[in-house]
Parts: structure tokens; C-alpha cells; sequence
């Protein structure tokens, strides 16, 4: 059963395209997901919390190939973080950037 959201976790609503949770802010109640074709969309956490008790949202594997559009050396790895990382300085659950180069 799925309790919260998990940053760098994947869901499926209702059968449908998995999602990837990348952001989670329970102070302003906004859960942030990607799709792996890279599309980003917002989700309130009270719709995710109706979505889960009514047993439409399933947590699933990631896909094989995790890194979608992003893009990101694959060799990296990475773990989902615990629902219980919160990044203080920042004020919201976010996944980690990283592994990521921002001068490519």
C-alpha cells in the first residue's frame, strides 16, 4: 500500500503510463511527477491521498531504461529517496540533482 509519495519512486494511476514522483512539498500540498517521456505535471497531495484509498495508484518498477529524457550518464544508478528526506535548506522534498552537469 502506498502512504506517500517517494521521491525517484514510480507509480501507475488507473493502468495507465507509469510516472516517476520528483518533488514533494507536504507544506503546500503539490506533489510533482514526471512521465518518462519527460512530461511534467503537478498532482495536489489530497488527490493523491483519494487516488491511493480508492486503491487506483500502484507503485511500480521503473522502467529498464529509468533515464527517459533526461539526460543523465546512466551508469550512475540511483535509489529512490525515503518519503523521509527533506531537504530543510529548501523547504520541500525533492529528488537530487546529483550526477547531473550543468555545463553540457
Amino acid at each position: 500500500m502506498v502512504l506517500h509519495p517517494t521521491i525517484g519512486a514510480w507509480y501507475r494511476l488507473d493502468g495507465g503510463e507509469s510516472f516517476e514522483v520528483v518533488a514533494y512539498d507536504p507544506d503546500d500540498g503539490t506533489v510533482e511527477i514526471q512521465y518518462f517521456d519527460g512530461t511534467v505535471e503537478e498532482m495536489d497531495a489530497e488527490d493523491w491521498e483519494a487516488q491511493r484509498e480508492e486503491s487506483r495508484l500502484e507503485e511500480v518498477e521503473p522502467p529498464e531504461d529509468w533515464s527517459g529524457s533526461v539526460d543523465v550518464d546512466t551508469d550512475l544508478g540511483r535509489e529512490p529517496r525515503a518519503s523521509d528526506d527533506y531537504e530543510e535548506s529548501r523547504g520541500q522534498w525533492a529528488g537530487s540533482l546529483e550526477g547531473l552537469d550543468i555545463f553540457e
